[in-house]
């Protein structure tokens, strides 16, 4: 009996990996082939690729997103980070429910709610105050910072839950400065989250089509502006191209954190062993 959920669960989770996969590795695969209609081959081309890298349209794109992904993650992550310090460290304050609710609020909203507040918000700005005078590059990155800080709110005060507070009043009862014990026992070891956080604030920028779409302008496509406005008209084969750069970017920049996180958790548990040899 064991044996035969065993062997259900393997090929539902084989079906499952494959029914995520498998497309991706098709989009990779086309996108090296020569012919313009995507689902005929016409043999294997970098020709795709040639034209992409010649388009000033994509490139504007392409930098324009970046530029709005790095600014959200790294905002996102310092207003993340301490919106869940305060959240595990400051234990029970006064709005600490309507705080915690307001920084869930975006995980669960719509996404086409959330787009349509905030255009709302920034017509109502300029009505009053004139500012933004455009909505483009400005609006999308304080949209972006919005909702991508509630994710790495809950990163980080996941973290800070798990990691406990025993180093940190340690070094208190040493004699260590709060600040002290912030900047060289908690920030260390929220290293791992803070890089995951990030990351996730910067991905999740780079994929959203929705709320840019509402809060954006003319003359500021993002990048996934710019591949639904060109796949509405049909498929064409520079997008698989340009969606298996991205895949590749992102694979690079997930390895990099798994590779951080598990030197940090290695570590950690190093400097356990060595604390509990000490005893």
């Amino acid at each position: 009996m064991h044996a035969r959920r065993s062997r259900f669960l393997t090929i539902m989770l084989t079906l499952g990996l494959a029914f995520f996969y498998v497309p991706m590795i098709m989009l990779v695969i086309y996108s090296f082939n020569y012919s313009k209609i995507v689902p005929v081959w016409g043999g294997w081309s970098l020709r795709w690729y040639k034209e992409l890298f010649a388009s000033e349209e994509v490139w504007s794109a392409v930098v324009l997103s970046l530029k709005i992904a790095v600014i959200n993650a790294t905002f996102a992550t310092m207003l993340g980070a301490l919106a869940g310090l305060a959240m595990v460290r400051f234990g029970r304050f006064k709005g600490r429910t309507l705080f915690g609710g307001m920084i869930v609020a975006p995980l669960v909203m719509p996404e086409v709610i959330t787009g349509l507040s905030l255009l709302v918000f920034f017509i109502t700005l300029n009505q009053l105050f004139g500012w933004p005078s455009e909505r483009g590059f400005v609006t999308i990155t304080i949209a972006h910072i919005t909702f991508s800080m509630a994710y790495v709110a809950v990163t980080i005060q996941a973290r800070l839950t798990g990691m406990g507070q025993d180093l940190e009043e340690a070094a208190a009862d040493l004699g260590a400065k709060p600040f002290k014990v912030l900047t060289a026992i908690t920030l260390p070891r929220l290293t791992p989250a803070l890089v995951s956080g990030w990351l996730l604030a910067f991905t999740l920028s780079l994929d959203d089509l929705v709320i840019a779409s509402f809060v954006t302008g003319p003359g500021a496509n993002t990048l996934p502006i710019l591949i639904f406005s060109r796949i509405r008209v049909g498929l064409r084969p520079d997008i698989n191209a340009l969606a298996t750069i991205i895949i590749l970017v992102i694979s690079v920049c997930v390895a990099t954190a798994a590779i951080l996180m598990f030197r940090q958790q290695r570590a950690e548990l190093r400097d356990r062993k060595m604390a509990e040899g000490l005893e």
